[in-house]
């Protein structure tokens, strides 16, 4: 059975698919969307980790430490393509759950 607080949390969810404001964290967020405080924190959270792993990466180079080097580069590539892959797995989630419920007009 359909309750209130449902359709409330569709329309609400609707409401923030139609808005595409696209925020600069929104890069380094696990979720297709930042939508509460918490969500903007852990984004925060991987653009400090990854901007740290750039800096140390050119120190390590510039010290000529090239294995350590390439390693921590291998890391930033990979943690943005992980967080992307996470996304997308969440997007398909929503999408699924969303299949599932009853259209707004109804």
């Amino acid at each position: 059975m359909i309750t209130r607080s449902k359709l409330v949390e569709q329309l609400r969810d609707y409401d923030i698919r139609s808005r595409q404001k696209r925020n600069a964290l929104s890069i380094f967020s696990p979720k297709h969307q930042i939508t509460t405080r918490a969500d903007e924190i852990v984004a925060a959270f991987f653009a400090m980790l990854f901007f740290v792993l750039l800096i140390s990466s050119y120190l390590t180079l510039y010290f000529r430490h090239f294995n350590l080097g390439v390693f921590i580069i291998f890391l930033c590539i990979l943690l943005p393509l992980s967080l992307k892959v996470s996304r997308h797995r969440s997007s398909l989630r929503t999408k699924k759950e969303r299949r599932m419920l009853l259209p707004l007009s109804m």
